[in-house]
């Protein structure tokens, strides 16, 4: 095992992998801007170094003032948590060179996955279904209007080294098309670094299933069941649940076989996502594979029993999948709703500032994640996520019960959040019958019924 492990990242998922490396007896190093210093990962690791300048281009994205920690340090793995360089083969890659253990795949098999396009291209190999689309990357708007053409409107123009919804826009007619081409480009080199996209056919209105996938240095893969990640607004990820809704035991096993066939088609190790797209005739399409922890991966642990990140590290450290992993099953369901520093009554307007009082829910089934507190300021400069609230029932709707209740108990003043939003949802009808899609945020925003209200902590105002 490891004796020190730097973490490059911050918030919720830094303070996750602080905790890990606790239970494993392995000391840390968190390294921060100058936004972060009073940060909580800051103050629960063993050591801490500061990286830069607040803006993530002067610290979370310079790979030489990691390394430089690192060697100062003397760390011997790396977590790259999820963003930032996570998947980034060039950080892999130098921290193989280092001699420094990567908590992740290697850069080979990054190489392979981590750009969307050249990942269509291994599953297509590998005999997965993907969707139509480009089979290189799109260089030009000519281009990309001549394939657009050949497979039908609407499409998708996405970047290869996308995430979190950036780099990505839907075309219904050649204008928009040529339009989306170009921002999604400028939007991709400046938040990636990478401006090439590709295009594929736009399923519309489908589900959105993630597989995970766990996979050791010995040969062993294995997955974990799915997410649903459908409940998205703007292409980006809102809340998720485990298993899903739409899910049948012969779909999953389909599903399933299909994303292993693929990690091992690789040579893929430690914690992965095979990403797909399911429509209404329940025809599933490969979209992509994130080489990295994903932020829902607390509700893959919540219903099989395990510990994701623990396992990264253990696997990062030779050694083989745990039997409890390798064999894990189902035994109940989890709702994750992702709580951003945002203002749902302004079109989810960014709310940084100062934390005046802070109050999580909790009791029975009812899990946080977060590194905030009261106090604590949210920086303008940083993804806006907060919090993550997982709830585990015994059944979906005992789980969406208590992910209620957990929301009407979460009390935060001085900035907005999404809490309303999320309370919204659960009171859904359709929401709770598992009757949503992809474009269901947008269709029930825009009802006559959808209402914002939230008054946790009644006394408390008094």
């Amino acid at each position: 095992m490891f004796e020190k492990v730097l973490i490059a990242n911050r918030g919720e998922i830094a303070l996750r992998i602080i905790r890990a490396c606790k239970e494993l007896g392995v000391r840390t190093l968190a390294v921060y801007s100058e936004a972060d210093v009073d940060s909580m990962h800051v103050q629960l690791a063993d050591e801490s170094i500061c990286i830069g300048a607040a803006p993530s281009s002067e610290s979370y994205l310079k790979l030489d003032r990691i390394m430089s920690a690192a060697e100062v340090g003397n760390v011997d793995a790396i977590h790259p948590g999820y963003g930032f360089l996570a998947e980034n083969a060039h950080f892999a890659e130098v921290c193989e060179s280092c001699k420094i253990k990567f908590i992740g795949p290697s850069s080979r098999a990054m190489q392979a996955v981590g750009d969307k396009n050249t990942a269509r291209a291994c599953a297509r190999k590998a005999g997965v279904p993907v969707t139509p689309g480009s089979n290189e990357i799109v260089e030009t708007e000519m281009e990309a209007v001549r394939i657009a053409k050949k497979i039908g409107y609407p499409v998708m123009i996405k970047a290869t080294a996308g995430g979190g919804g950036r780099g990505m826009r839907t075309a219904h007619n050649e204008p928009s098309l040529i339009n989306g081409f170009h921002s999604a480009r400028h939007e991709a080199e400046k938040a990636f670094g990478n401006g090439h996209v590709y295009i594929e056919k736009l399923i519309v209105n489908p589900h959105h299933i993630e597989f995970q996938i766990m996979a050791d240095q010995h040969g062993r893969v294995v997955h974990l069941g799915e997410r649903d990640c459908s409940i998205q607004r703007r292409n980006q990820k809102v809340i998720e649940e485990c298993p899903s809704p739409l899910m049948t035991a012969a779909l999953r096993k389909k599903m399933g076989n299909a994303a292993v066939k693929l990690a091992k088609s690789v040579g893929y190790e430690n914690a992965g996502t095979v990403e797909f797209l399911v429509d209404a005739d329940r025809h599933f399409y490969f979209i992509e594979m994130n080489a990295r922890i994903q932020v829902e991966h607390t509700i893959t642990e919540e219903v099989y029993g395990c510990d994701l990140v623990k396992e990264q590290i253990r696997i990062a450290a030779g050694q083989p999948l745990s039997r409890h992993v390798a064999h894990a099953t189902p035994r109940l369901h989890a709702v994750q709703c992702r709580i951003n520093a945002e203002d749902p009554a302004r079109d989810f307007q960014p709310s940084p500032g100062r934390i005046a009082f802070y109050y999580a829910p909790g009791g029975r089934g009812v899990r946080i994640d977060s590194h905030a507190y009261t106090g604590y300021i949210v920086p303008p400069y940083y993804d806006s996520m907060i919090a993550k609230i997982i709830t585990v029932g015994a059944t979906r709707i005992s789980a969406i019960d208590r992910m209620r209740r957990a929301l009407d108990e979460y009390y935060i003043t001085g900035i907005k959040t999404t809490v309303p939003f999320h309370a919204a949802i659960m009171r859904n009808a359709e929401f709770r019958d598992g009757k949503y899609d992809t474009g269901f945020v947008e269709r029930v925003m825009a009802s006559d019924n959808f209402e914002l209200r939230h008054a946790p902590g009644r006394r408390l105002h008094e």
